[in-house]
């Protein structure tokens, strides 16, 4: 029954929070959070640097994946020390990647990419898995099982991306084609479900001059696809069907990023397939020889065990510093900038 409990309150949490994003995002108000002032004394003007919604969702889907890894991987028994060790070191890989990846694709130095980042985290996560499942047992705690180690941290991914793809309708970025220039077919799907941004700050606007314009809501598309694939992985993986639920995740989720981007506006380099497809396609082969090349425990996953390692004081200090250090690095803009002006109210002097 907890089972079902926790996957249905997962699924409305998702329901709830990607209709508020597809309804409200787009417009030009959701992407500066706040502004914090700075005066510039060789111009004696108050100027603003932009945190920005991009930030706040980003930090909350990585605290949303850390929490769903967090919750599956207690289950099976690993002690919260060692589940937060893991999500360090497969941060401290992925976090620097998404940016000096989008630095060699795309020539750019203030922006970031996912796709870079989530190649090398699938890359290292079953070393560092393996390699912690080995130093464990030497510590006292429970081993660390690669495959559905792997498995809990491919669900995680698929809800942190589907998550933080608000984050992208907010900023503008990863938007879908002009409805003007598809096919009679894609018109005709998205004829009444579509994107239309505003704002002359949001990417879409500066980069591809499509903002007021109807484009295929690509984001949405893949926001739905990942909480749904990862919904039924979870199933999966509390069903003890590990391998199942890591290829599910994997597949669907990596398929997915090279189909989507043919429905894509924005640049991902001059060449057919994309450097992020390339990623994608090489991970497929890759994730199929993981599941089998690791063999999965069979004993059954305790939910019960995996909340309260989650509501541990210590895991929830930790996700909230996380949450912090996320926003710091993904939530101010380098992009754009503010001019203030601050005056007197003298009506209630």
């Amino acid at each position: 029954m907890i089972n079902v409990i926790f996957l249905l309150a997962l699924a409305l949490f998702c329901t709830i929070l990607l209709a508020w994003g597809f309804r409200y995002l787009p417009d030009r108000q959701w992407q500066v959070w706040a502004t914090v002032p700075s005066y510039n004394r060789h111009s004696e003007t108050w100027q603003g640097t932009n945190l920005t919604w991009y930030g706040v969702l980003t930090a909350t889907a990585n605290l949303v994946a850390m929490g769903v890894v967090f919750c599956l991987l207690g289950s099976l028994g690993i002690s919260p020390l060692a589940i937060l060790a893991l999500a360090c070191l497969l941060l401290s890989g992925c976090v620097p990647a998404a940016r000096w990846t989008a630095r060699l694709v795309e020539g750019k130095n203030h922006t970031f990419t996912v796709g870079g980042a989530v190649f090398v985290g699938f890359l290292l996560a079953p070393w560092i898995a393996l390699g912690m499942g080995r130093l464990l047992p030497g510590l006292g705690d429970h081993p660390l099982p690669v495959l559905p180690t792997l498995a809990a941290l491919a669900i995680g991914y698929a809800f942190g991306e589907g998550i933080g793809r608000l984050a992208c309708i907010s900023y503008g970025c990863c938007y879908g084609k002009p409805l003007r220039g598809c096919g009679p077919r894609v018109r005709k799907i998205f004829r009444r479900c579509h994107f239309v941004f505003s704002g002359e700050t949001k990417k879409i606007a500066y980069a591809s001059g499509l903002e007021g314009e109807e484009v295929v809501p690509v984001q949405a598309l893949t926001a739905v696809i990942y909480c749904l694939t990862g919904l039924v992985s979870a199933y999966l993986f509390l069903s003890g069907w590990y391998a199942a639920a890591f290829l599910l995740a994997s597949l669907v989720t990596q398929l997915w990023r090279v189909f989507s981007e043919t429905l894509r506006a924005d640049f991902r380099g001059g060449r057919k397939l994309s450097a992020y497809q390339v990623m994608g396609l090489l991970l497929v082969p890759w994730s199929v020889w993981l599941a089998f090349h690791f063999s999965a425990v069979h004993a059954l996953p305790d939910l019960a065990a995996g909340l309260s390692a989650f509501w541990h004081p210590a895991v929830l200090l930790v996700l909230q510093a996380t949450w912090l250090v996320m926003f710091a690095l993904f939530g101010r803009s380098e992009v754009t900038g503010a001019h203030l002006n601050f005056f007197i109210r003298h009506d209630r002097i």
